[in-house]
């Protein structure tokens, strides 16, 4: 949902924007991985989409003032891995396990995503938590 947020011209950034601009530290948060999961985004977009270096720091500044970026320990790291593996998560899907065990972590009510495919196999308490802006 980030990535849309910051890319005006993507599908889904009216809808993603406004989630965000509604959002303050109090009410919403993000992984802190999330920060280097959009520089990475961000900075291999296609031609006259990718952004510079300059613009997504401004981004990253935006999003850390408008929500709590929540850090996983080691331990929340292993716990996040030990899950994922009792439910059969293999490959790069990890990375959203460890998305959702940081929304369960700060106790979120909601996970907002545009991928929900990839949060209904991460047990039952990350997956009800997912729906789109």
């Amino acid at each position: 949902m980030l990535v849309a947020v910051f890319l005006e011209n993507h599908e889904h950034h009216d809808r993603s924007f406004l989630c965000f601009s509604n959002t303050d530290p109090k009410g919403g948060c993000c992984a802190a991985h999330t920060l280097a999961e959009l520089y990475s985004t961000l900075t291999r977009m296609p031609g006259k989409f990718r952004l510079s270096t300059d613009q997504i720091l401004l981004f990253l500044e935006s999003l850390e003032e408008r929500l709590e970026i929540v850090p996983l320990d080691v331990q929340d790291y292993r716990q996040a891995i030990e899950a994922a593996a009792r439910t059969g998560i293999t490959g790069g899907t990890i990375y959203d396990a460890l998305l959702g065990w940081c929304a369960l972590k700060a106790g979120v009510d909601r996970i907002y995503t545009w991928n929900l495919d990839h949060y209904r196999n991460l047990g039952s308490e990350i997956a009800r938590k997912a729906q789109t802006p």
